[in-house]
This record gives structure tokens, sequence and C-alpha cells, in this order.
């Protein structure tokens, strides 16, 4: 296939200056310890970083040398805009995603580079398993659709694929405009947009990533500001003929009446109806 930097792949991850630096470390490892080694990893420092971040970027150089790309940006721009920055500097032509307090299991992007290169899907995603304080602190899975006509049925409701554990052909997702700033939705709204060009994708079914909840992760799914953005991505949707009217209008119904619902009740319901497959 020509150069080795063509046979593997690059990591994308942004951090922002609340993060915590134990689980920043943490999520770096998991990624060191990878089975199939990445070519470059790129990491975008999104605004001003606290000394106990910077401390972990600079364990991170002496770990990787020249493989580690750092991009800082002045100020805190969001993660769609942060992850449009890194997508560009990614010297590999299929990239993975992580993010900044998960921990990816160690054959995580052996298993997804495999089937890209094997069976040419531009998008692979799968199973992640979500904890609190240890992996395996919670009996909670992010099941999704296997197949590419699975997931482009499911994506009429509700996101297709778990960001955290995604990679993609950078080539692809520079065809469609790539990341793009819609607070709550960058990524489910780049996944549409290759969909509708008729990008494939598909997910691997075992867990491949153990995700870090709480820090009011169920919190922020809820309130007028994301009620907006939800009503807003649904009306792009019905608009680019994605879904039905009565699609629209279901999707609507739902989301707010979620959103609108204290977050302890939120984090039940995504429990409940959203998740293990449902």
């Amino acid at each position: 296939m020509g150069t080795d930097s063509e046979k593997t792949y690059s990591v994308l991850m942004a951090v922002y200056g609340k993060e915590k630096p134990e689980f920043f470390r943490q999520s770096i490892e998991s990624m060191l310890a990878q089975t199939l080694p990445f070519s470059d990893f790129v990491l975008v420092c999104d605004g001003a970083l606290t000394h106990e971040l910077n401390e972990v970027i600079s364990w991170a150089q002496e770990e990787m040398g020249e493989k580690l790309q750092i991009i800082r940006l002045k100020e805190n721009k969001g993660l769609g805009k942060a992850l449009r920055t890194g997508v560009p500097r990614c010297r590999c032509s299929v990239i993975a995603r992580m993010d900044s307090d998960d921990i990816s299991r160690p054959d995580r992007c052996e298993r997804q580079f495999r089937i890209i290169e094997r069976d040419g899907y531009d998008l692979v995603s799968g199973t992640l398993q979500e904890f609190v304080r240890e992996p395996g602190d919670m009996d909670r899975l992010r099941v999704l659709p296997r197949t590419s006509e699975e997931i482009l049925q499911y994506a009429k409701k509700r996101n297709p694929f778990n960001h955290p554990c995604v990679m993609f052909r950078k080539e692809s997702v520079l065809r469609v405009g790539s990341y793009q700033d819609f607070p709550g939705f960058e990524d489910y709204y780049l996944w549409i947009r290759m969909l509708r060009k008729g990008c494939k994708g598909y997910n691997v079914q075992e867990v491949i990533l153990d995700m870090r909840t709480g820090n009011g992760m169920y919190d922020r799914r809820g309130g007028r500001d994301y009620l907006y953005w939800v009503l807003r991505f649904q009306r792009y949707l019905y608009c680019k003929n994605f879904i039905t009217k009565k699609e629209y209008i279901q999707n609507c119904l739902v989301r707010t009446t979620v959103g609108a619902i204290p977050g302890g009740a939120r984090e039940k319901f995504y429990h409940v109806f959203l998740r293990n497959g449902k």
C-alpha cells in the first residue's frame, strides 16, 4: 500500500482546560497500548490549559516524540471547531477519534482499521460501555446497528455512531466539509452529510471503548439552549428530505419531552430506552 504512514492511522484528540489530568493521561495511555500502533497523534488544545494538563502533554511528548503534533488554539472554540482544525493535520488517510477522558480497549483500533481496509467502509464505530469510576462498574452499553442499511434507517431517529470510538477515512470527511459548528450535534451532523453522499458505515458489535459518564453529561442534554439546537437539527433533517414530515414531528416531540424532564429521570430514560440496541 505504499509508505508506513499509509498503512497505519492517525489519532485525533481535543482537550480543554476543565479536563482532569488523570483522565487525560489514562486516555492517551490507552492509545499507546493499542495492538496496532498509530502513525501520528494530533492533539488540539482548545484554549488555555492548566499547568497539570500541560504536564501530561510534556509526558506525552517524551513518550511519542515526533509522532505527537500539538495544535494550540488561543481561545476555547468548542469541540466541532477544534476537530475541524485537527483533521487536515492528520498525516494518515484513516483517523481514529479519541476523547480526552475515555479508555480504548487494546484491540479497538486494529479491529476498526482491518474492517476499513478489508471492506472499504468510510466510517466504523462500535459498542461502548459506560462507567463512572472504573471500567465495568455500570451495566450500560451503547449498542448500535451493524450494517450500512440498518445504520441509515436508525440515523433518522438517533445518532447512528458512537463518536468517542469512531474511525473514519480522512478524505470522506473532508469531502463533505468536515466537522462544523452545530452545538451538541457536531458529530451527528457530520454523519448525516456523509450518509447522504453515499458513505458506508459499520458498527462493531463488541465493546471497543469504555466511556466515562458523570460530570453532568445527561444534565447537558436539557434546557432551553439544548432544545433550540435539537429542533434546529431536526429541521435540517426534514428540509434535506432525510426524514418525512411525520418523522420530523415524532422526533421533535420525543426530543423536547426528554429535554424537559429532570436530569436524573433523563439519565434513566436514556438507559432504559436508548441503550443496548433499543
